[in-house]
């Protein structure tokens, strides 16, 4: 019997999700998600859906039936909140004036965000190409590193994700997506991500965190000897929230062996952890960066990889060459988002929100003893579920029943590594909001306490 990974998302097949479908769909849902089924080809995390919609606005998705729930998944492209006016204002002037741009010309648009990606972006990060999607920048990404170092190899986390293509799921560490997949990308390391909570190396063991993770990194980079980049989140969508001095001595390492350090900051850039890029947070600035989802304003698929200006090595070879790549609509829809966040000053009310959500998770676990850890960046929490305290046994049925349980009161949200509540609320909520949320959440690991 095939395995059921849990890594990236709730299964969508388990017999919960029958049971929370059984008395909250009603027959004209139904009706849908049988159609759904009929024509969508049937995949992990996907077809089967669980519901469905018909609006979505702010920090709230609806259901055919009329019921709300405020959406703290998002699949992380709701930055600016779903439907944002500014965003869907710039789209329809986009298609009244350009609506498209062939390849081999450019347009004012498109010159314009790559422009302000240059000016938001730390240090010489300068040169951007655009594509459609978040896997297929880190594909260009992954080319233009072996343009730029004449090598191949990389380095990658176990339980990272990285986008669905093949060679995306080579860099990748989550068994869903590479297992049976057959020959995958030759020359991809892997190393255990850097969660302190649960450190294959025993940290906990030793008193904390004392950076063997980060020292694994280099000895592979030494070893190797011909590493072209280091590529990862800098910080895991579980959450995992490395050190500072995680990624300041991998830096230093990458630098010292000729890698390039490249991050994948497609879930949670433009703002969710209190900083425009997630790698300011740690106090240094990689060769390239990858940002996606939210680019594109909740509305529209756009990412780009982000370059320091000398890694413009490629000119006789093709990186990407995308028909969208210079889509003047989801050019408008970028620009629109980064000035809405510019505007409202998100980026500050991620940080300071997500510091105090951060402090009453805190309190929450003192009392709530499925709670083992918490941990957040801003706007990016998670909430770590296990059966016991001291084994740390993950309590993936309990905090699946806590997922339904929340659903059923208004929250949505993603669990990951099967029990990790994982909370990405738009940047546009409420703290009234985020307390409702918080109260909805602590009341449904209670009662399922009391239950299973």
């Amino acid at each position: 019997m095939t395995k059921l990974h849990k890594s990236e998302g709730d299964i969508n097949i388990s017999a919960r999700r029958l049971a929370w479908q059984k008395t909250h769909v009603d027959a004209e849902s139904q009706a849908l998600l049988d159609e759904d089924v009929r024509y969508f080809l049937k995949q992990s995390l996907s077809t089967p859906c669980l519901n469905t919609m018909r609006a979505c606005e702010g920090i709230y998705i609806e259901d055919l039936q009329g019921r709300r729930y405020m959406d703290f998944h998002g699949n992380n492209v709701h930055q600016v909140g779903f439907s944002n006016p500014d965003v869907i204002a710039a789209i329809k002037n986009q298609l009244d004036e350009l609506p498209f741009c062939t390849r081999r010309y450019t347009n004012r648009i498109a010159v314009d965000l790559a422009k302000k990606l240059a000016q938001i972006a730390p240090g010489n990060l300068n040169k951007s190409l655009f594509c459609p999607g978040g896997a297929e920048a880190v594909g260009m990404a992954l080319k233009l590193a072996r343009m730029a170092t004449g090598r191949h190899k990389t380095i990658s986390m176990w339980d990272s994700f990285h986008g669905a293509t093949l060679d995306t799921i080579s860099i990748g560490g989550e068994s869903i997506f590479r297992q049976g997949m057959g020959p995958l990308l030759a020359g991809t390391e892997h190393v255990p991500p850097a969660d302190e909570y649960r450190c294959v190396f025993g940290c906990s063991k030793r008193g904390g965190c004392d950076l063997v993770c980060a020292d694994y990194v280099e000895y592979i980079l030494e070893k190797e000897g011909d590493i072209a980049a280091v590529i990862s989140e800098p910080i895991r969508s579980t959450p995992y929230i490395p050190r500072p001095e995680y990624w300041q001595k991998i830096r230093r390492a990458c630098d010292r062996h000729g890698a390039l350090l490249i991050f994948d900051e497609i879930p949670h850039s433009l703002g969710r952890t209190g900083k425009l890029f997630t790698f300011e947070n740690f106090g240094i600035i990689p060769d390239i960066v990858i940002i996606g989802k939210g680019l594109g304003g909740g509305v529209l698929p756009l990412a780009a990889i982000i370059a320091r200006e000398n890694l413009d090595v490629a000119a006789e070879r093709a990186l990407g060459h995308y028909t969208h790549e210079k889509n003047p609509v989801s050019c408008a829809a970028a620009l629109a988002a980064i000035a809405y966040i510019e505007k409202h000053k998100l980026v500050d009310h991620a940080g300071q929100l997500g510091r105090y959500a951060l402090k009453r998770l805190n309190a929450m676990k003192k009392h709530q003893r499925l709670i083992g850890d918490v941990r957040g960046l801003g706007l990016f929490l998670g909430i770590e579920l296990v059966k016991d305290q001291q084994t740390r046994t993950r309590a993936e049925n309990e905090a699946e029943a806590v997922m339904y349980a929340a659903l059923s009161k208004g929250l949505s949200f993603k669990l990951t590594m099967g029990n990790i509540l994982t909370l990405t609320p738009a940047l546009t909520i409420t703290k009234k909001e985020m307390d409702t949320a918080l109260d909805i959440i602590e009341e449904c690991i209670a009662e399922v306490d009391k239950t299973i």
